[in-house]
């Protein structure tokens, strides 16, 4: 009678679906507007409803990436370098999850969608080593004719907002998101239209690793919709337009003149798994210059 009993209760057994939410300052909100968006795999089945996203959102990611670029701007180089290799380690964790989901969102086979995830997992690792070698490429020491030291180092722009490429749901999402935080920046993501649910799944990671609340907000729903408010937006410092059309990308570029945004236009990438270089890194770095006199050296009065 109970082995009955037993089965009867697992063929009624009603799976858990996951609620999907945002990523806004460390926490989970549901859109300010309440509305939701189907998202469907490659063949039109129906996987989640995502959140869509409204101006306040946009508003709200914009508050509290600023709020939380002080601290991880000011945060040492080594510091945040460990924060992502301790991201890497939860994806590392988690890389069933990702293999799963980026299958569905790209229409892969599950050994591709693993490649993809181990690729990924790779970028994070790749530039956490970035973090505090950077400077050493781009900055330096200055000759000039004078006793004066003259040291340019590179300064983080401020907060960005960062369309994730439209195609590469996972992969391309962290090619353009990691550099931005590797060099001291804040960022606002605005998911793939289509797929969006890899990314909403990495901020639950982001969430349990050390990056302070604020750092990366994760923002789903229309492109066009959300990012227009952020290329207009006072406290948005840069925007990468990866993720626009040709069409968006010149609407947003003219937004983003009022205020004097860094600007980095769409670039066509054939293959996101390929080295990336550092222009991203640099893309979103300012150059302070500091002069500094030398002094006298020595009895004899010499100097530098």
């Amino acid at each position: 009678m109970s082995d009955k009993t037993d089965k009867t209760e697992q063929q009624q057994r009603l799976g858990v679906f996951k609620t999907y939410k945002l990523y806004v300052g460390g926490k989970f909100p549901r859109s300010e507007s309440g509305r939701v968006y189907e998202v469907t795999d490659a063949k039109g089945k129906w996987l989640a409803n995502a959140p869509q996203s409204s101006r306040k959102d946009a508003r709200d990611a914009v508050v509290a990436a600023r709020k939380a670029f002080g601290g991880w701007s000011g945060a040492t180089a080594y510091n945040r370098g460990q924060i992502l290799y301790r991201v890497a380690e939860m994806l590392e964790g988690r890389k069933s999850q990702f293999v799963h989901e980026v299958a569905d969102a790209e229409g892969l086979s599950k050994s591709r969608a693993a490649d993809q995830v181990e690729a990924t997992i790779d970028r994070w690792v790749w530039y956490a080593g970035w973090t505090d070698k950077i400077a050493q490429v781009v900055g330096g020491g200055n000759p000039v004719a004078g006793p004066y030291f003259n040291l340019s180092s590179p300064e983080p722009t401020g907060v960005v907002a960062v369309l994730a490429p439209q195609e590469s749901s996972f992969l391309g999402l962290v090619s353009v998101l990691a550099p931005v935080i590797a060099t001291g920046n804040t960022a606002i993501v605005i998911a793939s239209e289509r797929s969006p649910l890899p990314a909403l799944s990495l901020g639950e990671v982001l969430a349990t690793s050390d990056l302070p609340g604020g750092v990366v907000n994760v923002l789903s729903g229309r492109t066009a919709e959300i990012a227009a408010p952020l290329a207009a937006h006072q406290d948005v410092n840069a925007i990468d337009l990866a993720g626009a059309d040709d069409v968006l990308a010149k609407e947003l570029e003219i937004a983003a003149a009022d205020n004097l945004k860094r600007v980095l236009r769409p670039q066509p990438v054939d293959d996101w798994s390929a080295t990336p270089g550092i222009d991203r890194m640099t893309a979103f770095l300012e150059t302070k210059t500091v002069w500094h006199p030398t002094g006298s050296l020595g009895a004899s009065g010499s100097s530098y």
